[in-house]
């Protein structure tokens, strides 16, 4: 008998029960996904999450069940769904907006939370500081500070130097509704511009602000990055066609989808960087332990198919800035 080939079968015959045992008691994790917008709306950038949660070696039904929950913008069924995460034994929860972050941790105390597209996080009261989240939160802020408002409307200003008077419509339940006409004031006044606010309660105050804001014989628009914006966000974008105003978003998102030019943190990277917090999670890591980072990566997107049919013209030199022109 030849003793390599009985030894190598012998190995082969033990091997294999261990090789199955292994596969028996390898555990596999819940993900639970909650997000404001509905699947729809925000399917690109959990796509996106699940893609970099993949080349982090956590395959989707092999290594991770992840459970979608969204909430097609109706804030009050954030509760439910996050208790329902709970009750499916979620081993972490990656919530989006701060509504999506407050329902999640007001679930559970315990189950770790990523979050990654909180705005003022801090001040939100979602962690007790940027470098020392403590509790069960951490993961990304979107918010990049003051500065962004003054660099979007910058841009727009440079597109349009004949611009002196802006409209902004403004979401009453965002969480920066009580600073932020304060930031765009100071944003606005350092360019020399002037800024004409008009609140919103939901999607149907849409046409009335648009409304206002002609009334008030604005020359541009801005529109911040916001949740319900988001949603709503080729609504928003036929709404300002109709004025024929040049506008800046505050998404890529918003002009992919028929907004003029947007200059604004990249979600999808913001998405890609949550999976890193999952990985390290899921290999033990605490939340408390894990800082929250901010953006790091901004892009200009200009659509110049709505250009052209707003009769508007982009300087040869913005153009050649963006990082992505839509034709």
């Amino acid at each position: 008998m030849d003793r390599r080939a009985f030894v190598t079968g012998l190995g082969a015959v033990f091997a294999a029960p261990c090789a199955v045992e292994a596969q028996q008691t390898s555990k596999v994790y819940r993900v639970g996904y909650l997000t404001v917008p509905s699947r729809e709306t925000a399917h690109g950038v959990a796509d996106r999450f699940e893609a970099a949660l993949g080349d982090l070696g956590w395959i989707a039904g092999r290594d991770v069940v992840i459970d979608y929950r969204f909430a097609a913008n109706r804030i009050e069924r954030l509760p439910d769904l996050a208790d329902e995460l709970v009750r499916l034994k979620a081993d972490v929860i990656v919530a989006g907006a701060n509504a999506a972050v407050t329902a999640a941790k007001n679930a559970s105390p315990t189950i770790p939370i990523v979050m990654f597209l909180a705005v003022d996080p801090v001040g939100s009261g979602l962690v007790a500081s940027l470098a020392r989240p403590g509790g069960n939160v951490t993961g990304l802020t979107s918010t990049a500070g003051t500065e962004i408002f003054g660099k979007q409307l910058q841009i727009l200003k440079s597109a349009f130097p004949r611009v002196s008077r802006v409209g902004v419509p403004v979401n009453e339940a965002s969480p920066l509704y009580a600073r932020l006409p304060r930031e765009i004031e100071a944003a606005t006044k350092a360019l020399g511009l002037q800024r004409q606010i008009v609140v919103v309660r939901d999607a149907a105050d849409f046409e009335g602000a648009f409304a206002k804001l002609i009334a008030a014989r604005v020359d541009a628009v801005f529109v911040s990055a916001d949740s319900m914006f988001y949603q709503y966000r080729v609504r928003l974008a036929q709404l300002v066609a109709k004025t024929r105003l040049p506008a800046m978003w505050g998404l890529r998102e918003y002009a992919q989808a028929g907004g003029l030019m947007a200059y604004s943190t990249d979600l999808d990277d913001l998405a890609r960087r949550a999976a890193t917090f999952v990985d390290k999670i899921l290999k033990g890591a605490r939340p408390a332990d894990l800082p929250v980072e901010q953006p790091t990566k901004f892009e200009l997107v200009i659509n110049l198919k709505t250009a052209k049919a707003l009769g508007l013209t982009i300087p040869t030199s913005l153009l050649l800035r963006a990082d992505q022109v839509i034709e």
